[in-house]
């Protein structure tokens, strides 16, 4: 999803020079007050996709009036909370929270170009674990979902590395990189199948029922076929 923006809040005005300046090149602004309830919601809410956002608190800056005064003169009332990403603004909570319900809120991260490297540091973790092996599911020990996943891929004699995330030690963070590949369903179980992300249950048993799953595997070297030698003896 591409956010569009109106003309005026590309920063292009001489009298926004100080929220450009601050917001230049950084990929995540977000302009707050330390006293604003909602400014402390939507950077949590922010923060919890792993992002890092560069954070202005208006209440404590020593230019916080000026750039209060330029965020209204872009459109922003209240003036906070005020998030900008790749120098672009996105809004204020209405905006931000209307994005993240739809389940867009991630998507007008990646839209941004100066967001795309840090998007794939953030998804790091998983996705350098899901290439390392053949096979691999990330999966709660709790989930019954999980079980019959993993049940599943066992029974055709694969070999799975299993990432138990509410035991693993970075477990949180692997379930927030999780969420970031797709915010709209559970992280767990996901199936990585020769170093790329299958999916969730839904795709894992849409294989399943179209036959196709065994032979993703093989193609993986997921399973390893044992093809029995017999040696006969010729008389003379």
């Amino acid at each position: 999803m591409q956010v569009s923006l109106p003309k005026h809040q590309l920063l292009e005005f001489p009298e926004m020079a100080m929220v450009r300046a601050l917001v230049k090149e950084r990929p995540v602004v977000i302009f707050s007050k330390s006293s604003c309830c909602m400014s402390y919601t939507i950077k949590t809410l922010i923060s919890s996709f792993g992002a890092n956002p560069t954070v202005y608190e208006m209440d404590e800056h020593p230019q916080g009036k000026q750039i209060e005064k330029e965020l209204r003169g872009l459109g922003c009332k209240p003036s906070v909370p005020a998030v900008f990403i790749g120098e672009e603004l996105i809004g204020g909570a209405n905006e931000i929270m209307s994005l993240h319900l739809k389940g867009c809120l991630y998507l007008s991260f990646l839209t941004r170009p100066l967001f795309l490297f840090v998007s794939h540091k953030l998804m790091a973790l998983v996705t350098n674990l899901g290439a390392e092996k053949p096979l691999v599911i990330f999966s709660k020990s709790s989930c019954s979902m999980c079980h019959s996943i993993k049940t599943l891929i066992g029974s055709y004699g694969a070999n799975a590395t299993v990432y138990e995330i509410d035991e693993h030690p970075k477990g949180q963070q692997m379930e927030r990189e999780l969420k970031m590949l797709d915010s709209s369903r559970p992280c767990v179980p996901a199936v990585f199948i020769g170093h790329e992300l299958v999916g969730g249950p839904d795709e894992i048993m849409s294989l399943q029922l179209k036959g196709k799953l065994v032979d993703l595997l093989k193609k993986a070297n997921a399973i390893w076929i044992m093809t029995m030698v017999t040696t006969y003896k010729v008389g003379c």
